[in-house]
């Protein structure tokens, strides 16, 4: 999921930060990721699962190994060596049958719209929050100074959105405050703004910040103003 942005809209978040932060201590920090993973699994657990189930699936409809034999030509012998050799040969057909199935659903499951139905919301609430804590301690924010820094994440292709706040902004603000920040976002992503929707969230952040997190005398810019956009998976 390719992500454009013109460069009016990237100086309207870096501006709303550099805003936002004249009346806090705190530090905002913003991240778009078009996808935080590839999922490669989920193709995987999809095709091994659809081989494993639909083929035994028709045998319980009433297929048997020796109409897989008959269906590909093959000839029923009434002699034991001869019934030994068919069910042989049916099993081998239908070895070859869930491989088929498993190639062919792995290429189903592989395309990303996809991919991306069938692979559990669990497993993508995870993946999102595993990229907002990579980028939260990647670029520093557990370590300004009064440990009051904010990162607003969002994840397009998983529909996500991750607020994590340091542990000087738990101690002074409430956790359920940080959801008017997710939905400030979450509205502006929904309609496909997603500067309008970043906008929107570092305002509302910057006001909370500004009630639990007054500014100091001597505060300085510890993180960069804008929306830093990671690259395509």
């Amino acid at each position: 999921m390719a992500i454009t942005m013109n460069p009016q809209d990237l100086d309207r978040i870096a501006n709303a930060v550099a805003q936002a932060e004249k009346a806090t201590a705190g530090e905002i920090f913003c991240v778009l990721a078009p996808e935080v993973s590839d999922y490669r699994e989920t193709p995987l657990v999809w095709a091994a699962a659809t081989a494993l189930v639909l083929p035994a699936a028709a045998l319980f409809a009433g297929f048997r190994p020796e109409m897989l034999t008959r269906l590909f030509g093959g000839w029923s012998i009434g002699h034991q060596s001869a019934l030994d050799g068919a069910i042989l040969s049916a099993l081998s057909t239908y070895i070859v049958l869930q491989a088929v199935v498993f190639v062919l659903a792995a290429l189903v499951v592989s395309l990303p719209p996809v991919r991306r139905a069938l692979t559990p919301g669990s497993l993508k609430a995870a993946r999102v929050r595993r990229a907002a804590m990579e980028q939260f301690l990647g670029h520093g924010l557990h370590v300004t100074r009064d440990r009051t820094g904010v990162l607003i994440f969002a994840a397009l292709a998983e529909h996500r959105v991750e607020v994590i706040a340091d542990e000087g902004i738990y101690a002074a603000a409430p956790n359920t405050v940080w959801d008017e920040v997710v939905a400030d976002l979450v509205g502006g992503l929904k309609q496909d703004r997603i500067a309008d929707g970043f906008v929107a969230a570092v305002t509302r952040a910057g006001a909370i910040l500004a009630e639990h997190v007054p500014p100091r005398g001597d505060d300085r810019n510890e993180l960069p103003d804008g929306l830093t956009i990671l690259p395509k998976r």
